[in-house]
């Protein structure tokens, strides 16, 4: 079983301290077994104290990390001379030094900070809440950070935005060890969004799409019951009764991006999705989730992900599920929920 290790620090979010336990403790394999086991250490085994009006205890000390397959650290807002300075307190040093090589870490929010002290970040993408973005930028000049998404997956260093990125960065972390059915599993346990897309912007004008009519979210929900169909511009603007014009700025104002990108984004999800349930040829993946051809879906697949639909079938499908074989016509109700 995969061992997940969370080190809370003095000053750390019980929100995004409790998203590890939340996120990893509800991933099952078919027979309902656990997939990962969680445990939380502090640097010294002592209680915590937390960014809240209460400390928390716990029963381990940073030693833990030594022996876990994959390290998270939530944010914290009392990292002293971490964001102040750039350097680490020698107890945290010590405990990150003993993580042994090729140990997944993963830094939530202000984490970054940690890991960017630690130099794990030089010449590597990475990203943190956007209001401590050009700060830890600034600090850290050999890292590459990227304020606009919602988290950076390099591999065996992931690094996410604040708050409910947490959650996504943890969902994307299931998706990639077990594939999408069982993170969209955790997701409806958990009763958030199945997934958003790392790349997707942390902060737009209204993140919040209106649902009236006079917004552009009963368009969003009509193109994704669409998105195997030729779409353009112009019948999302017809459909939503606004001219091209005004389309397009709604939609940017409420999605932070455009509609054509949006499209994108929507058919690579379908397509991934078709990739890890299905044995269809990548042609037929590319026909369902709307490309046309297998040489657009190849092209769109390695823009967004930068791998080719072979190389993440390979890569996402769970080795011990065999894919389902659906029906060419079938179009997956949790993609069409959004």
């Amino acid at each position: 079983m995969h061992h997940v290790g969370v080190l809370a620090l003095d000053g750390v979010l019980p929100f995004e301290l409790g998203i590890p336990a939340r996120i990893f403790g509800a991933a099952r394999d078919r027979a309902g077994n656990r997939l990962y086991t969680v445990t939380t250490c502090s640097l010294d085994g002592r209680p915590v104290r937390t960014e809240a009006d209460y400390a928390l205890t716990v029963t381990h000390d940073a030693s833990l990390l030594a022996d876990v397959d994959t390290v998270v650290i939530p944010p914290s807002n009392a990292l002293g001379a971490i964001r102040e300075e750039g350097r680490l307190p020698d107890a945290l040093r010590e405990a990150l030094a003993a993580i042994r090589t090729g140990t997944r870490i993963v830094g939530i929010c202000t984490a970054t900070y940690v890991l960017a002290a630690a130099g794990l970040l030089d010449h590597r993408p990475a990203t943190t809440h956007w209001r401590e973005a050009d700060r830890l930028q600034r600090m850290f000049t050999t890292a590459r950070i990227d304020p606009d998404v919602l988290f950076v997956d390099d591999g065996d260093i992931l690094t996410s935005a604040g708050v409910a990125a947490g959650i996504d960065v943890c969902l994307h972390i299931v998706r990639r060890d077990h594939g999408s059915q069982v993170a969209n599993d955790v997701a409806r346990s958990c009763v958030v969004p199945p997934w958003r897309d790392g790349g997707q912007a942390q902060y737009i004008q209204r993140p919040v799409p209106d649902g009236t009519a006079s917004g552009t979210a009963p368009t969003q929900a009509w193109a994704l019951e669409r998105l195997a169909a030729p779409l353009t511009l112009a019948d999302l603007a017809v459909h939503a009764h606004m001219s091209v014009r005004t389309f397009t700025r709604r939609f940017r104002e409420e999605t932070g991006t455009t509609p054509g990108q949006w499209l994108i984004r929507q058919r690579v999800d379908l397509a991934r999705h078709y990739l890890e349930t299905t044995d269809w040829p990548v042609d037929l993946v590319a026909h369902r989730s709307g490309f046309g051809t297998g040489v657009s879906l190849r092209q769109h697949l390695r823009a967004v992900i930068g791998v080719s639909p072979q190389a993440y079938r390979r890569t996402f499908r769970p080795a011990t599920t065999p894919p389902a074989v659906l029906p060419p016509s079938a179009v997956p109700l949790s993609h069409a929920s959004g």
